[in-house]
């Protein structure tokens, strides 16, 4: 059997990992998500203006989401989580469920999840699948209005920073997948890795990021079909 070069790998992953299932992001068209400005519904202030827009807005992406399926990546990053014997840690900036449906485990979502609404009474978390309205009482205070949807919005602090901190300072291969390296603080994810002095650090993307500078390697083109070739490396011992 051959032994894995690594001992924890860490994977960032961005909106390109999902583009490749059909689910748009605001980076597509300008700034422009699905026709809509992200300042009118991804922000504090979207939301206090207008939430009922807010809330079609998500309610809409929820039944987009059931549309479309995990694609080759995902399904070689569930397949690397379980299969590598090592430790292998999933952040995603992607507020969709493709990575669970792909076969991954305990998936750290820094930016919420689509599939979940937060009261802001009693700041309980609800798993959520259905519309959710300004009239939609909280299950477990009976507050309405009160359901936003747990995302992290722009303005907003990212979630389980101390635990991705902690993974980036232990690992020793960080990849990054799909990611634009223009959003913070996930953008400055490889600099703090490369502070560390000994972990390889590989870009996969479509095209080169903003931060491509900084990576050892780049592996460019579909996330489809370079992910899962990179995941029969790394499982094989024989990745770089």
């Amino acid at each position: 059997m051959n032994v894995p070069r690594y001992g924890h790998i860490v994977v960032l992953s961005g909106a390109g990992l999902s583009a490749e299932s059909g689910l748009s992001t605001f980076r597509d068209n300008g700034g422009l998500w699905d026709n809509h400005r992200v300042e009118d519904v991804a922000t504090p202030e979207a939301y206090a203006r207008n939430p009922d827009l807010v809330q079609r807005f998500y309610n809409e992406r929820r039944a987009k989401l059931s549309s479309v399926q995990p694609n080759a990546a995902h399904t070689a990053l569930g397949r690397l989580q379980r299969e590598f014997e090592g430790q292998v840690t999933l952040v995603t900036q992607n507020v969709d469920d493709l990575l669970e449906r792909g076969g991954a485990r305990d998936v750290i979502h820094m930016h919420g999840e689509l599939l979940k609404v937060r009261c802001t009474a009693c700041n309980t978390v609800h798993g959520w699948r259905e519309d959710c309205t300004e009239a939609t009482r909280c299950p477990a205070c009976g507050v309405a209005p009160g359901l936003r949807p747990d995302i992290v919005w722009f303005g907003e602090m990212p979630y389980h920073l101390d635990r991705i901190y902690a993974a980036l300072g232990d690992c020793d291969l960080f990849l990054s997948v799909g990611t634009s390296g223009n959003v913070y603080p996930a953008a400055g994810f490889v600099a703090e890795v490369r502070r560390a002095g000994y972990a390889h650090t590989i870009e996969i993307n479509l095209e080169p990021s903003a931060g491509v500078s900084y990576f050892a390697e780049h592996r460019h083109g579909k996330a489809g079909e370079i992910v899962p070739e990179l995941v029969e490396q790394l499982l094989k011992g024989e990745a770089s």
